[in-house]
């Protein structure tokens, strides 16, 4: 749904993390979601600023930090703590905020305390679960305008503050996506190597299934190393588990477009799961564990099937493979299209700075489809 207001050229920034270049090939779920809104508003005519690494390829305005994203100037050793480069990104913005129209950070909570001191109205989305220590601060702060990425995310915040949070759902772009419309003869797996994306539950549901899996991604951490290295690598035997590391956007698509189903097996309450919408975006249909995002992200029968237990999950699989993948792709490019998500958050926009053009707390309600 298009906004309804008649159009004015905004003055937008954009403050994503530092961990990953914002680019449509990238390391970060949320420096691609603000590669995808910053494209999507200059295109709109929207004069947007993004402070970022300068390694990042967006056609907006970029206003570099420093000269590449963290991970990989953490790789090289010339970085080693992350907390002082966020710290000054944000006052950054902040400093300049006299020159925007609005100032939309993608820092979770912690740029909300400091978003009291722009000069220029500001949105602050959530993009991790929330804590309890995220719900003091949202009380404590109660007007600030806050957006989040689902409503599982934000169910356990108190009603009152919870009435004020827009949902926004993150998008995807469908055309950067290749479709194929045969199923392939191997399931997939793609996440971090660790126990909260559950590559082992993967495995087993394969097996159960009577089917190859092919794993695509890295331990993040030391945690996540031992995990895999104990649990995950000893059952890799190049035929029925077949590891493909660290993929890259084409050999992301590449594996995606040619897997059967995705298995997503989640072990916590994600607040998302972009990797669900890119796995139908190819026309593969999706079989999850039923936490965080899963209800929201999958439609049951249509895009895929979800349960609340992983021995349920391997009697899905074939129910999945028996899906017409184009009505897949049809049915999640009509949620999760990236300029339905550009249209909802200017409509924010909009919101927020009648609000402020009024004197009064800018309160965006829950969004319920």
């Amino acid at each position: 749904m298009r906004p309804q207001n008649t159009f004015r050229r905004l003055r937008i920034a954009l403050v994503p993390p530092l961990w990953a270049r914002v680019a449509p090939a990238t390391q970060g779920g949320v420096e691609y979601i603000v590669y995808l809104l910053a494209e999507g508003l200059v295109k709109r005519g929207h004069e947007v600023t993004v402070f970022t690494s300068s390694d990042s390829p967006t056609i907006a305005k970029v206003e570099a930090l420093c000269e590449c994203n963290m991970i990989e100037a953490m790789e090289r050793n010339r970085a080693w703590e992350y907390a002082y480069y966020e710290t000054c990104n944000i006052a950054e913005a902040l400093q300049r905020s006299n020159s925007f129209d609005i100032v939309h950070f993608h820092m979770g909570g912690y740029a909300i305390p400091l978003g009291v001191l722009s000069r220029a109205p500001v949105l602050h989305t959530l993009h991790n679960p929330i804590t309890p220590d995220a719900i003091w601060l949202l009380e404590r702060y109660a007007n600030a305008p806050v957006s989040a990425v689902g409503r599982q995310q934000i169910a356990k915040i108190p009603q009152k503050r919870r009435s004020s949070i827009r949902v926004i759902y993150n998008g995807c772009d469908f055309e950067a996506y290749e479709f194929s419309s045969s199923p392939g003869k191997h399931l997939a797996f793609l996440g971090r190597m660790g126990p909260e994306k559950s590559p082992l539950d993967a495995i087993r549901i394969a097996k159960q299934a009577g089917l190859p899996i092919v794993l695509a991604g890295q331990p993040l951490d030391e945690e996540e190393r031992a995990y895999f290295v104990k649990k995950v690598e000893p059952l890799i035997d190049g035929k029925n588990v077949i590891y493909v590391g660290q993929v890259d956007y084409r050999e992301k698509v590449d594996l995606l477009k040619h897997a059967c189903a995705l298995l997503f097996p989640i072990q916590w309450d994600e607040p998302f799961g972009l990797v669900m919408i890119e796995a139908m975006a190819c026309g593969t249909p999706v079989v999850a564990l039923q936490r965080g995002s899963v209800e929201e992200v999958v439609d049951f029968g249509k895009t895929g099937f979800y349960a609340d237990s992983m021995q349920a999950l391997s009697s899905l699989v074939p129910r999945a493979l028996s899906l017409d993948r184009r009505a897949v792709r049809d049915g999640a490019r009509e949620r999760f299209g990236h300029e339905r998500m550009v249209d909802e958050y200017l409509q924010a926009y909009e919101e927020i700075l009648q609000a402020s053009r009024n004197g009064l707390p800018a309160l965006t309600p829950a969004r319920d489809s």
